[in-house]
């Protein structure tokens, strides 16, 4: 388990490795000025995971940048034959997904289904 804080204001991600999966839980906010970080903590474990699960249940604020950063790591995820999976899904962010149509693209999961 690794704990990263490009500012504790913003955003936190733990990482978990598991034998088939990692999971890549984020606390805070998504936004402009942290979601390169996301992105190069969660592109990194491509090569070495097929399944990367981002567990959003304590993300309270996405903006623009962070649902494109979502967008990017889910194509690079699709280049990279890696599941790329969303669980706990905030109501605030699951309604940013729905209003752009990435619901329809995205996999999202809830706990109870998490092949873990």
């Amino acid at each position: 388990m690794l704990i990263w804080m490009p500012d504790e204001q913003s955003l936190t991600i733990e990482i978990d490795r598991h034998d088939d999966h990692v999971r890549v839980s984020c606390r805070g906010k998504l936004i402009a000025g942290v979601n390169d970080f996301l992105y190069t903590k969660v592109r990194e474990l491509m090569p070495s995971y097929k399944r990367i699960v981002l567990d959003l249940t304590d993300l309270t604020v996405m903006d623009s940048m962070g649902l494109g950063t979502i967008v990017r790591l889910y194509v690079n995820a699709k280049s990279s034959r890696c599941s790329l999976e969303l669980i706990n899904v905030a109501p605030r962010i699951q309604q940013l997904l729905g209003i752009t149509g990435l619901l329809n693209v995205l996999t999202t999961i809830g706990e109870d289904r998490m092949r873990m």
